[in-house]
């Protein structure tokens, strides 16, 4: 028996995420702040899996998640930390300090308190894999997104940390980096003038956003056993945005 939880998994990657592990696992834990949806999402995927309601920047609520989950499975093989949320956008000297720290809170604390609450369950087991959900924002300055690129780079700095820590006990740590991706949060920001998806395709070098399948592939190749011998990294999925080091007319 195999045991997968995936975070913010009602909508975009994490959705396309829960899907995809499901062909490989016997079980997925939905864990979504939006509860009837995760229910309802677990549903579509078929019996053997499960939606759990979750705020993963509340540690109460997480401590139950996981709880919850080593209840009715007994083990977790498996932790997909994708949970996140969009910043503010405008310039820096308009940003509001508490919606700076929601989300550092719901990236950078949510990631920390899953992966801890996890990793005690895969040290005893002797086994398990973490993949954490970064950004290109992460690597890349992109103005006016101070709160979303310093989760994103804090996110991968934990990647390396825990993944050191927890090597020689059995468990693998990862991440995976989007570039732009064609979900709800992307759209969010579309419409609120925050984002040109237009001059987001021209400037990646194939020339188009991502579809949440396609990092759901990547996430599962790095928590599979095909990842075997990879920990402490972070790979780009990102159409090759952070390849490219010329202005893209070169493009064509």
């Amino acid at each position: 028996m195999s045991v997968a939880i995936v975070t913010g998994a009602a909508a975009g990657i994490g959705w396309a995420t829960a899907q995809r592990l499901a062909a490989d696992v016997q079980h997925v834990a939905l864990l979504d702040v939006h509860a009837d949806t995760a229910a309802r999402r677990a549903s579509e995927l078929g019996p053997t899996h499960c939606g759990i309601e979750c705020d993963v920047s509340s540690e109460p609520s997480v401590t139950a998640a996981i709880h919850a989950v080593l209840a009715r499975y007994g083990r977790i093989d498996i932790l997909v930390n994708n949970a996140g949320i969009g910043d503010q956008p405008g310039a820096t000297v308009d940003q509001d300090m508490a919606a700076f720290d929601r989300v550092l809170n719901v990236h950078v604390r949510g990631t920390f308190l899953l992966s801890r609450e996890v990793a005690r369950t895969m040290l005893a087991q002797r086994s398990g894999a973490i993949v954490n959900v970064a950004s290109v924002a992460g690597f890349a300055g992109i103005p006016t997104r101070n709160a979303y690129g310093a989760a994103k780079a804090g996110i991968m700095a934990m990647t390396r940390a825990m993944a050191c820590e927890w090597a020689r006990g059995g468990l693998r740590v990862n991440a995976v980096a989007p570039g732009y991706v064609r979900t709800q949060m992307v759209d969010e920001l579309e419409r609120k003038g925050a984002l040109d998806t237009m001059a987001v395709a021209a400037r990646t070098p194939m020339g188009r956003l991502a579809r949440p399948e396609e990092i759901a592939e990547a996430i599962a190749f790095l928590a599979s056993p095909k990842a075997s011998f990879i920990t402490g990294a972070t790979l780009a999925a990102d159409g090759g945005w952070l390849a490219l080091g010329a202005p893209e007319s070169v493009l064509g």
